[in-house]
């Protein structure tokens, strides 16, 4: 079991308060900043110009700082290792004004310095920065130290000293143990409803000790979608078992997994049970009946709790993310994955029955309203997540009838969740869209991208929001917005995505208008007053100070609270900032920032790996091609090749009748490797009533090849079309969808499906159907709500399944005992 705190969890300065200070350079204010240094002293940031990433900088990663200077002309910089001695050095930039900051900077730019260490300092005109490391492991600890937050914000389990620390160790919290009222039967408000719910678990939501359904949904989609984009890289061991100090450890599924599922149960408990008004709605919070002081204990509340109406925003949190649990958890654990599946789907239906019950802003009560006035982007969300773990039509359907999916792409928060669905679409293999339009879609984030971009480029500290950006979570808004580079990164392998999602880290981590770190325990100088209700040591000695890896809301021009006002007055917009545990509005805690923080530093300290020789990817590689017609695969590269490499599709074996009649050679450059493009096989007429099948092979020139295989729907014969895809496979397993079009002229009134698998699959769980097997023949009867299908009505049904060899697609298929193909 590692220890409770990382390394760097374990200060490399002492620290010592500081209980006030002036800043006045650039025109700047602000009070109550601590300060760490080597000898304990007090340092204002005023006497350190020279602004890094206290943390560090990755060896192949940009390598810049901001210095507050008003000289006109270039100055020079050395860069120095921990004995002084200088092992690079040139002059700065001249950047000038900075309208968020109010300060004159100039950049230096040392990324030419590759080699590793720790205790370096940059010295510019006779100033030096504070220390700082060059390491490929720089980000190890914030990527363990940032999830941690989520384990000791749990509510409904002890925290344990082994795991957290003596210090934030504490019994858990509204168990319904004395004081507590609890939350394993809490009432609905007056006029809700007239029954009690047990809605145990969860995360609180921030300093508070409430909990959000649409917060709590932003929040686990966000780390669930970082292990996504972790096992899509090769990098998802670094979140696999073992890896957090979570109590699920060693169970066999990543950790960032386990402690998701702590969020995931708890919003599956909201969900309004069957047989009950607006059953399969999601009720929209659960809090206390009125505010609580600061600080409290979550063991001493006595408040009573209540949940509030439901709504249909908290409902479409709850669909997209049991959807994106469905397919993320199945090699897991079926049964949950199943589980989560059932809810997104009745969740989605309740939402398209009350598509506009909404959280008013006057329930701010004991709790945050969380209003939001448009659901429309929650509805698009929804849909992606049902469509790429389904792959049904009627999501499809509902993905592109919106209208945000083909708006530009927006910055995302717990209120506008457009680009979540965005991103999945894009990033997520094989979803059941036409080319163009996913390729629409990328473009749309790699456009947003090139935007934050643009904007860093116009600032002196590099910050991927303008200086109208500081509001209240203005650092989650950095995090999200560096989100959308590193996506632009996967899609694209341009480095300068991945160069601006580290600058944005840099800001974070000191170099910015305050000289501070907003991750407590990272850095010389960080926050360490978050408000919070239990890490409250500002209010009560007896208390900690926020644990190591809790993540500061950041500046907020607006001032929206009395300590704010009092101390921030007359402040540039980046410098709005106080920590103070009682500026709620610029220094809370809340657990979507510190998602955001986890993504980016997981992001952050994955080591990307020498070139790999690209590999084909073929989507679907299963593909039923109709008797005279034609059907599409897309084909595109795993990575960016080395030069332009052009790619064949040939028929290898099978039946001659099938073809690849167009793009059968496919030119892919470093440019466009991830940009699908679409191979069309024809199956030629012919008298017989045989539906023959054919393998292709798509290879080339350096790269590795693929196949795929197509099976003609013979018109002859055929009473109905099946296709098969496999989604997802590891090792001995995988998961499929099986998807049967009524190709008759008559309407198909309940249905059996049947196949024989060629190999030794065999079938472990399934939804949309009752799926029994003996030997290798496999019947799928309909769950009854499908039973009926019209004339060229589809309907899809998906399973998980074990397997050793080759997991060989089946090839012919019966429905109601009728042929299909």
């Amino acid at each position: 079991m590692p220890p409770a705190t990382s390394a760097r969890g374990v200060l490399r300065h002492a620290a010592a308060a500081l209980a006030g200070l002036v800043l006045a350079t650039g025109g700047l204010t602000a009070t109550a900043l601590p300060a760490h240094s080597a000898d304990a002293a007090t340092v204002a940031a005023a006497d350190v110009p020279v602004r890094v990433n206290q943390l560090g900088y990755l060896p192949d990663g940009p390598k810049r700082a901001t210095v507050v200077s008003s000289a006109t002309e270039p100055l020079p910089w050395q860069l120095r290792d921990s004995s002084g001695v200088v092992v690079s050095s040139g002059t700065t930039t001249v950047h000038g004004a900075d309208q968020a900051s109010g300060q004159s900077t100039h950049l230096v730019d040392f990324g030419a310095y590759t080699a590793t260490g720790t205790g370096f300092t940059l010295a510019v005109d006779g100033r030096t920065s504070h220390s700082f490391d060059i390491s490929a492991s720089l980000y190890d600890g914030l990527r363990a130290d940032s999830m941690s937050f989520f384990y000791q914000q749990r509510s409904g389990i002890a925290i344990d000293a082994a795991l957290a620390g003596d210090a934030y160790a504490r019994p858990a919290g509204h168990v319904g143990v004395a004081p507590n009222k609890g939350d394993t039967s809490v009432p609905c408000q007056a006029g809700v409803c007239d029954y009690r719910l047990d809605v145990h678990g969860g995360w609180y939501d921030a300093g508070d000790q409430g909990k959000y359904v649409v917060n709590g949904g932003i929040s686990v989609w966000e780390l669930v979608n970082s292990f996504e984009r972790a096992r899509r890289s090769g990098g998802d061991a670094a979140l696999g078992d073992s890896t957090l100090r979570v109590p699920e450890r060693g169970n066999g599924v990543p950790d960032v997994l386990d402690e998701a599922r702590w969020e995931l149960e708890f919003l599956l408990r909201m969900q309004v049970p069957a047989g009950r008004p607006m059953a399969g709605m999601a009720f929209h919070k659960v809090h206390d009946a009125e505010w609580t002081a600061l600080p409290t204990r979550p063991e001493l509340d006595d408040k009573q709790r209540e949940l509030h109406s439901p709504s249909t925003a908290a409902t479409l949190n709850l669909a997209a993310t049991a959807a994106q649990c469905a397919r993320v958890y199945a090699p897991y654990d079926a049964a949950f994955s199943a589980r989560c599946l059932e809810a997104a789907r009745r969740a989605w239906a309740a939402a398209k029955a009350n598509p506009n019950v909404l959280a008013p802003a006057s329930d701010n009560t004991g709790g945050g309203a969380y209003e939001d006035a448009d659901v429309s982007d929650e509805f698009y969300w929804a849909a992606a997540e049902l469509l790429a773990t389904t792959g049904e039509s009627q999501y499809r359907d509902a993905v592109t009838a919106s209208p945000h999916h083909t708006e530009p792409a927006d910055g995302f928060w717990w209120g506008g969740t457009a680009t979540l669905g965005r991103i999945t679409l894009a990033t997520v293999p094989g979803v059941d869209l036409p080319a163009d339009d996913l390729a629409r879609v990328r473009g749309l984030l790699t456009s947003a991208a090139d935007g934050y971009l643009a904007t860093m480029a116009g600032q002196g500290y590099a910050v991927p929001i303008p200086a109208t950006g500081y509001v209240w979570g203005s650092n989650s808004a950095v995090a999200n917005n560096a989100m959308i580079l590193a996506v632009a990164h996967e899609l694209t392998g341009r480095q300068k995505y991945r160069a601006g999602a580290l600058e944005s880290m840099d800001y974070l981590l000191g170099r910015n208008a305050l000289d501070l770190s907003y991750v407590t325990g990272y850095g010389e100088r960080f926050a360490e007053n978050q408000h919070h209700r239990f890490w409250a040591h500002e209010n009560d000695a007896s208390l900690p100070h926020p644990p190591t890896g809790s993540f500061a809301g950041g500046p907020n021009a607006g001032l929206e609270d009395p300590v704010a006002k009092a101390k921030l007055p007359g402040c540039a917009p980046a410098a709005c900032y106080v920590d103070d545990i009682g500026s709620y509005s610029t220094n809370e805690v809340a657990i979507n920032w510190n998602a955001s923080l986890a993504w980016l530093a997981a992001f952050a300290a994955e080591r990307p790996k020498a070139a790999a020789v690209p590999e084909v990817r073929v989507t679907p590689v299963a593909v039923a091609v109709p008797e005279g017609g034609s059907a599409a695969v897309e084909v595109r590269l795993s990575a960016a090749p080395a030069q332009t490499v052009g790619v064949t599709v040939v028929r290898s074996s099978g039946d001659e009748d099938l073809a690849a009649t167009t793009g059968a050679t496919l030119v892919f450059t470093p440019a466009n490797w991830a940009t699908p493009q679409q191979v069309s096989v024809s199956a030629a007429q012919d008298a017989d009533a045989v539906s023959g099948s054919a393998t292709f092979t798509v290879a080339g020139p350096g790269v590795r090849s693929a196949t795929f295989t197509a099976t003609e729907v013979d018109d002859d014969a055929a009473a109905c079309a099946v296709s098969y895809r496999v989604d997802s496979s590891w090792g001995n397993g995988f998961t499929a969808t099986v998807t049967v079009q009524n190709t008759e002229a008559s309407a198909v009134s309940g249905w059996t499906l049947g196949w024989n698998f060629a190999g030794d699959q065999r079938i472990s769980s399934a939804w949309n159907a009752t799926v029994g097997q003996s030997g290798a023949a496999v019947t799928a009867r309909d769950a009854g709500w499908n039973a009926a299908l019209a004339p060229g009505a589809t309907t899809s049904l998906g399973f998980q399944a074990t397997y050793s060899g080759t997991n060989a697609i089946p090839t012919r298929y019966t429905l109601n005992g009728v042929l299909c193909s």
